[in-house]
C-alpha cells in the first residue's frame, strides 16, 4: 500500500503536467497585438465600471442628507471625474489613435 509520502516523492504523471501547462501565463500573447488590445479594453472597462459604481454610491450616500454623506458625495463626484478623464485618455491614445491622426491631416 502506498503512503502519502510515497506519492509525494514520485514525479507527476505526464497527463497532470500537460493539464497544468494550460494555466501558465503566456508572455508571447500579452506582447502580441491581441494581448495589448485586450489589456487596453480591460483597462477601459475598469474605468467605466468605476464611474458607474462611484456614481451609484455617491447618489445613494447623499440621500441621507448628513454632513458626512454630502462629503462622500463630493468625494465620489471628484473620483468619477478622475476616472472619466482616465477613460477619455485611454480611448484617445490606445483605442482610437487612427481617428485622431486622420483629423489632424
Amino acid at each position: 500500500m502506498l503512503s502519502v509520502r510515497d506519492r509525494r516523492d514520485r514525479p507527476p504523471e505526464e497527463g497532470v503536467v500537460a493539464e497544468l501547462q494550460g494555466f501558465a501565463v503566456d508572455k508571447a500573447f500579452f506582447t502580441s497585438h491581441k494581448g495589448i488590445l485586450l489589456e487596453t479594453e480591460l483597462d477601459f472597462l475598469r474605468c467605466v465600471s468605476a464611474i458607474i459604481i462611484f456614481l451609484v454610491v455617491s447618489f445613494a450616500a447623499v440621500t441621507s442628507r448628513d454632513g458626512a454623506a454630502i462629503a462622500a458625495f463630493v468625494f465620489g463626484i471628484i473620483l468619477v471625474s478622475v476616472f472619466a478623464y482616465d477613460a477619455f485618455k485611454i480611448y484617445r491614445t490606445e483605442m482610437a489613435p487612427g481617428a485622431i491622426q486622420g483629423d489632424q491631416q
